[in-house]
Parts: C-alpha cells; structure tokens; sequence
C-alpha cells in the first residue's frame, strides 16, 4: 500500500455515469416527501416589557385627568386636566403603535399588507367616537372655568 492520494476514477468507474443522471438544476426528483412550513420564528406578541410603560403613561394621565375635573383643585384644575388628557392620547397613541407593529388591528380594519381596502364606514365611525370624546373632554374642562 501507497502513502499517496487514491485515484477515485479508478476505484469507481461508474461514479461518472451517475453524475449524468443530474439535471442542471439538482437531482431528479423521483422519490418526493411532502415539504411541510414550520414557521421559524415566535408568534409576536406584545411582551410586559412593552405594555408596562403603556398602561402607567395611561394610569397615570386618566388621573390626572380625573381627579381635577372630580374634584375641581382651583385655578389649576383645568390645566392639569388638559395636560392628563395629552399624557393619556400619547399612550393610547404608543400603544396603537406598538401593537400595529407586532400586527394587531383595529376591529374592522384589514390586516397590514393584505391589500384589502378598509371600509370606510368603520374609519367614520371611529372618526365620529374620537371626535366625540375629544368634544366632551373639552366641554368638561371648559365647564370647570
């Protein structure tokens, strides 16, 4: 026996004529399992870590909100008020935010990158609430001068 490297060609002559069986683009797929997906990545969902400060910014504007127009402070109620009301539109805002980034929806709106069309009688009725609260924050605020 020689140190040296083998000559395969020699040792299998019919590994050329198997080669031929190829096609360009792989093996012949005569003997097919059934592929199946398994999606590799975790559900997304939102964490704690993600509605905790969401629901203190929310907690703690609904109180200042709150507590002034229940029991009217003084001169500084209505400021205090106003100021609640900005803390908890920002955290309902970063909250539609966050959960349209994991690929939650409002109910009655189409999914993101569905290319269905929202209706848009459900955009005026949310419209139509929005508007109504935002008016009737304003009028009790307006109320406490």
């Amino acid at each position: 026996m020689e140190a040296g490297p083998r000559d395969t060609e020699q040792d299998a002559p019919d590994a050329l004529h198997d080669a031929g069986s190829l096609s360009p683009d792989g093996p012949d797929e005569l003997e097919t399992t059934p592929e199946v997906e398994v999606e590799l990545r975790p559900a997304r969902r939102l964490r704690i870590w993600q509605l905790a400060p969401i629901v203190m910014l929310a907690a703690v504007g609904s109180l200042m909100f709150a507590f002034p127009l229940a029991f009217e402070f003084g001169d500084g109620g209505a400021v205090v008020a106003m100021l609640g009301l900005l803390i908890s539109c920002c955290a309902a805002g970063w909250g539609m935010m966050a959960a349209r980034r994991v690929g939650y929806t409002w109910p009655g709106l189409p999914q993101r990158g569905s290319g269905e069309r929202s209706d848009w009688r459900v955009i005026a009725l949310y419209a139509a609430v929005c508007a109504a609260l935002v008016a009737l924050a304003i009028w009790r605020v307006a109320r406490l001068r």
